[in-house]
């Protein structure tokens, strides 16, 4: 029984390429193609593929806001998001969404069909240059959460109003409270966190979702 396999790529010469290469392999079979997410989404309804290929960059819904939205309608089908991004941000994002593999452009096609092969066993497969990175990357993020949970709900509160750019007295002019409790509040939250100043405090809340950059 062959593979069936569907890909998600707004870029048709890539497609036609991958077609080719994999079809050599008699146990992978390209059923359906589509050039965005959207199209993806409808695509998987009619062929329901076993192994989805999703490319990031693509017109429309891109492929990190199609992954989950996969993942939720069709928990059998495996996605492997094939992409040019190594950089942690787009691995990380990738990997919690649920992705059962990443591979770069860049690769072997041997290594495509072994993660096209890994992932449809029920194994996950990261290229292993990024794995040793991405694991580094994920035990740093549990450990910002263990931190994020040592506050209080009042210091959170004052540490999204610090990344807001607000001052102490501002702050303690938004949420009642005196400039000195302000200042005791935030000695507080440098220590928990293990920062230094109130530009490193913001920037640990940007990057662990405490805040929203507009």
């Amino acid at each position: 029984m062959s593979i069936k396999v569907m890909l998600a790529d707004d870029h048709k010469m890539i497609r036609e390429g991958l077609r080719q290469l994999l079809e050599l392999d008699e146990n992978i079979e390209i059923i359906s193609e589509a050039e965005n997410g959207r199209e993806c989404l409808e695509k998987i309804y009619e062929c329901r593929p076993d192994v989805v290929l999703l490319d990031i960059n693509m017109p429309g819904l891109d492929g990190l806001k199609t992954l989950p939205k996969i993942r939720k309608l069709y928990e059998d089908i495996k996605v492997i998001m094939l992409t040019i991004h190594k950089e942690m941000d787009y691995i990380v994002n990738a990997v919690e969404n649920g992705c059962h593999g990443y591979v770069l452009k860049d690769s072997g096609v041997a290594v495509l069909k072994n993660a096209i092969y890994e992932t449809y066993s029920g194994k996950i497969y990261i290229e292993p240059d990024l794995l040793v990175e991405l694991n580094k990357n994920l035990a740093i993020k549990d450990k910002n959460e263990s931190k994020l949970q040592t506050l209080t709900k009042r210091e959170m509160q004052i540490l999204k109003l610090i990344s807001e750019g607000l001052f102490n007295k501002e702050i303690g002019n938004r949420l009642n409270i005196s400039e000195r409790t302000v200042k005791n509040h935030i000695a507080s939250i440098f220590k928990k966190i293990g920062v230094a100043d109130r530009t490193q405090a913001a920037v640990f809340a940007i990057k662990n979702g405490v805040v929203d950059i507009k």
